[in-house]
């Protein structure tokens, strides 16, 4: 059989962001592959939520398709699927066990588990109620791959017998989200779809604040939020937006805020693709506290913290405009440094290349890198 050079990539979606964080993790991962010369099919399964809520129905960096179940999904790509270099199966595909039993029983290149959700995944696999994933697949896959860095990646081997053991942070794409020089109009926004265990914090860390602060200006954007909650007057609230207009929208907040879920919180290690975008965005910004955001962007420098209304009130009033513009074009150049695109997709094939994939990965990085930098 003639091996490929293609990988690919069967996760949740790539299409539509509506309510689905994979979504831009993924683009800007496929991306930086694309840049670095590669090959790129991803695989999603078509639901009704998603054709509907379509933002990006065709990508020019790799090939996106749609199937309807497992059993059309084994009969189209079982040939591709066995000649690729690699497979990487994402959580939280539907069905998943039954992808992950085809893919690991056809793919003969890499195979790969790519985990954006680190503590539904640590838990469901201890009681045998992950959805995507049994506890017998993880030591079958050559690698996987997890979003959630720090002890998560030690407790998979111990707990899971996982080989191959990888982080793989969310990145972003620096082509996409850039300053915009946007008049900044919005003292402290929030960009995030409505959950149970951020909404506390996010009373606590922008609705309280805007009550104290009559007279500043705050914004509320993402899907979801439910039509009883009650804001303060001085709180815009905005549906929707499409990640080809977070940048004009980061553009305008002087600050943003960044909240974590408890449960990625609790585990720690886990920068969003959301941090990482306001970041090159220039905007700076303000967030809660989890283990291992100071590797991420050090504190005081290129990040401010904050536990209470009292400490962003103190933010917002007490950091001139030069200071918080300081802070943020060292957070951008970080970010541009070590979370790019094309630096996570460089990391990612070295990893297929270590595990025992066809990939002339020093070269392939040499000459994206070069390229990236001209």
């Amino acid at each position: 059989m003639r091996r490929s050079d293609e990988i690919i990539f069967i996760g949740l979606s790539i299409t539509s962001s509506w309510r689905n964080g994979h979504a831009p993790a993924y683009r800007a991962l496929i991306h930086g592959l694309q840049q670095l010369g590669q090959k790129v099919v991803f695989l999603e399964r078509e639901q009704p939520w998603y054709s509907s809520n379509r933002d990006a129905p065709v990508l020019s960096y790799c090939q996106s398709r749609l199937y309807e179940d497992v059993e059309e999904l084994r009969a189209r790509y079982s040939p591709r699927i066995r000649a690729a270099a690699a497979v990487i199966v994402g959580s939280r595909v539907d069905d998943g066990r039954r992808v992950c039993d085809w893919a690991l029983d056809c793919a003969t290149g890499v195979k790969a588990f790519y985990d954006l959700d680190a503590p539904t995944t640590l838990a469901g696999l201890q009681d045998d109620s992950c959805e995507y994933l049994r506890a017998a697949h993880v030591p079958e896959f050559d690698m996987i791959l997890s979003s959630t860095g720090g002890p998560v990646l030690q407790r998979l081997e111990r707990e899971s017998g996982a080989r191959g053991v990888r982080r793989l942070y969310c990145s972003v794409d620096v082509d996409q989200h850039q300053p915009t020089g946007v008049r900044r109009d919005i003292d402290l926004g929030y960009l995030g779809i409505y959950s149970d265990d951020r909404q506390p914090a996010l009373q606590q860390l922008l609705s309280e604040p805007a009550r104290r602060l009559p007279k500043r200006r705050f914004a509320v954007i993402g899907a979801e939020f439910p039509a009883q909650l009650s804001w303060p007057k001085n709180v815009l609230r905005i549906d929707h937006i499409a990640p080809g207009s977070h940048a004009q929208l980061y553009g305008r907040q002087r600050f943003t805020l960044h909240l974590t879920r408890a449960d990625v919180r609790q585990l720690g290690y886990s920068p969003s693709t959301r941090l990482l975008e306001a970041a090159v965005c220039g905007t700076p910004i303000i967030a809660d506290q989890w283990e291992g955001i100071d590797e991420v962007l050090e504190p005081g420098k290129e990040i401010l913290l904050a536990r209470s209304a009292d400490e962003v009130t103190q933010h917002l009033e007490n950091v001139s405009d030069a200071q918080a513009e300081q802070m943020a074009v060292a957070a951008r150049e970080r970010v541009c440094a070590e979370d790019s695109s094309v630096v996570r997709a460089g990391e990612l094939m070295n990893y297929l290349s270590e595990a025992r994939g066809p990939f002339n990965a020093r070269s392939a990085i040499a000459s994206g890198l070069s390229a990236a930098a001209s």
